[in-house]
């Protein structure tokens, strides 16, 4: 099965935010498929490493307008944004640990909205139905 390119693409320079409150800079490439309309893929690269999380597209649009006091997510993904309101903060935590990332807001809501324009909030399903449909005829002929 042929991967598909992903409909949105923001390549967002973002901060590490270190246990002793130094940064690192680490790219983070957000990634959006209208087939997949759940689902945000997050590569984060820094100097001599990778890691990749999907994560909810309705988390970080929540994340964008949260609080500290009330993050989106409650699990391993949260959002909310800093109180400069400048940037967004994502928490996620792990096997490998927990990291904390300051990212511009203004990046991470324009990828938000242009993937609402592809497909709106409320109709992911709808987008879903012809892949659940070949799912499922590829199971009943195997």
């Amino acid at each position: 099965m042929a991967v598909r390119p992903f409909d949105v693409v923001e390549v967002v320079t973002m901060q590490l935010v270190l246990s002793d409150a130094s940064v690192l800079g680490v790219t983070a490439e957000l990634g959006f498929r209208a087939a997949d309309p759940y689902t945000v893929r997050a590569v984060f690269t820094g100097p001599h490493s990778m890691s990749t999380w999907l994560i909810g597209r309705e988390l970080l649009a929540q994340g964008i307008h949260a609080t500290q006091d009330a993050p989106a997510g409650t699990g391993d993904v949260r959002v909310w944004r800093d109180d400069d309101p400048a940037y967004v903060l994502i928490s996620l935590s792990g096997v490998e640990g927990d990291a904390l990332l300051a990212a511009p807001a203004e990046p991470v809501e324009r990828f938000v909205e242009t993937t609402q324009q592809l497909v709106p909030f409320g109709g992911e399903s709808s987008r879903m139905d012809p892949e659940i449909s070949a799912l499922i005829a590829a199971l009943l002929t195997a």
